[in-house]
């Protein structure tokens, strides 16, 4: 896809999901105007506008699911470099016991041999070895406009940035095990995009001081680290930016020896490991999906057609989630030129022959002097493979003019959500859509699921949500977690670089 495309595209899904007005930004601005919220109650920010709702409560321990803790803790931003309340002591990382690919029945806090032991959201780690809500990464600006990448428990209010003091920071990744996590460092020039900074590690938990670079703008031929992907490979992989240009993959080794950086390919973009860790898809503009293993030639993947863009393995088996617009369909949208594609989502085996299944199409509905349509952004597995997340977003087509989002501008649709996430279950033998669509969250962006596929984390006006599912039916359970901002505006617009990455069991 070309550069200008993503940018039109990512624009897009950021207005529908960042809000602004005049009435209010977060909920600090509602305290400031209208007071302390009625007791059990919270200011929201939603829509642009001041409401006062139940405070969430973390979901109750039922059917085997974690135990949150009790209380509210301190939802201020910890110092940079010191562990989170709650962490485990400072000092050699530990990658924890293997998975084991179950979810077990001890609770948070409870003795465990491997994250198999715990129940969903918690993972084995520490000295002596328990069982702990897993991390979520992310990337905000705090209140000075500086970026940051972030860490939190999945249930527990307050953020730390890995980059220290004033430093802007970025896309965090995380290795294998969950151990360490990487990020991109160093300011950026907003009016080129450039960057001079380098890529970064650091060990969870986090040690003061502690740090090492891999990789820089000069050792990996990049004036900006994007499209970074990480587990469950031991390289850490990203897309190339030179000027204009955003194409071609390098890969920088994590080992004890790490920092040796290789050409992975001479083009393309959006690299995914597959489970292996070793082979990885990625797309062309204009050629569609590849494969490849590193220091192997690449294999198009021709089924897929040429459109196709995106892709994402799950953990489990040898099908991809893709994003395609065969037919070479376009919207404007008032303001902007550059034509968004309508994308439609599709699955597709890895290994060649069937052809793609199409598992979330375009839409479109009469309206009062045009239409109201919807095109697929934002696609992802569950680890299994049996469920898919996307974003559907909603747009107003006049019958003269460009295009406006719904949930802003007038419009026949402006009181309806601009974007939904949505959930599709998917059978793995085949790839093909199960069920019909099962409506997740209004007004969110950019879905993750969970290591043991039971939460979806997701990022709306600028916060952290965190829904647990049923496994079954997709359905939520529970009230959402919502994580204050604590002085960090979570951002989307650079689209899969923004997505919450979850800690790896």
């Amino acid at each position: 896809m070309d550069k200008r495309v993503i940018g039109a595209l990512c624009c897009a899904l950021w207005v529908l999901s960042s809000g602004c007005s005049d009435e209010c930004v977060d909920q600090f601005d509602c305290r400031a105007d209208n007071g302390q919220p009625a007791e059990g109650q919270e200011w929201v920010c939603e829509d642009n506008k001041c409401e006062q709702r139940p405070i969430p409560t973390p979901p109750q321990p039922d059917a085997g699911e974690p135990e949150p803790d009790a209380g509210v803790p301190d939802a201020g931003v910890p110092d940079a470099g010191v562990p989170d309340a709650g962490e485990p002591d400072a000092g050699e990382p530990d990658a924890g016991p293997v998975d084991g690919g179950g979810i077990g029945t001890a609770g948070k806090g409870e003795t465990c041999a491997g994250s198999g032991d715990c129940m969903a959201g918690l993972r084995c780690e520490g000295a002596p070895l328990t069982c702990q809500a897993q991390h979520v990464a992310v990337t905000g600006r705090d209140d000075a406009g500086v970026s940051k990448a972030l860490v939190m428990r999945y249930d527990t209010p307050g953020m730390t940035a890995l980059s220290d003091g004033d430093v802007d920071s970025r896309y965090p990744r995380w290795g294998p095990g969950g151990a360490r996590v990487s990020f991109a460092q160093g300011a950026v020039d907003t009016a080129t995009e450039k960057v001079a900074g380098d890529l970064t590690v650091r060990d969870i938990p986090l040690v003061a001081g502690q740090a090492q670079v891999l990789a820089d703008g000069g050792s990996g031929n990049t004036e900006s680290f994007r499209s970074m992907e990480w587990a469950p490979s031991s390289y850490i992989a990203w897309v190339r930016q030179n000027g204009s240009s955003r194409s071609g993959i390098s890969v920088v080794t994590t080992d004890a020896a790490g920092g040796v950086v290789t050409q992975a390919t001479t083009t393309g973009a959006f690299p995914d490991w597959a489970p292996d860790g070793t082979t990885f898809v990625y797309n062309i503009s204009g050629e569609g999906l590849l494969t490849s293993t590193l220091g192997a030639a690449p294999t198009p993947l021709t089924s897929a057609g040429t459109s196709a863009e995106q892709a994402h393995y799950n953990h489990t088996n040898a099908q991809l989630l893709f994003l395609a617009n065969p037919n070479n369909e376009m919207v404007v949208f008032s303001g902007d030129p550059i034509p968004v594609p309508l994308f439609k989502m599709h699955s597709v085996n890895v290994t060649g022959g069937a052809q793609p299944q199409l598992i979330a199409d375009v839409s479109s509905e009469a309206a009062t002097d045009g239409t109201i349509n919807t095109f697929i952004a934002s696609p992802i597995w569950s680890p299994d493979g049996t469920w898919s997340a996307y974003v559907r977003a909603y747009y107003f087509k006049p019958t003269t003019g460009d295009a406006v989002l719904c949930g802003g501008a007038p419009s026949p649709c402006e009181t309806r959500p601009g974007n939904v996430i949505f959930l599709r279950a998917i059978n793995p033998a085949d790839g093909t859509a199960t069920g019909a669509e099962v409506r997740l969250a209004d007004d969110g962006t950019l879905p993750s699921f969970s290591p043991d596929g039971r939460f979806i984390a997701f990022i709306k006006a600028g916060q952290l949500h965190v829904q647990q599912i049923d496994p079954a039916t997709g359905a939520p359970v529970n009230a959402a977690i919502v994580h204050p901002k604590g002085g960090y505006t979570l951002l989307t617009s650079d689209s899969d670089d923004h997505r919450p990455r979850w800690q790896p069991r």
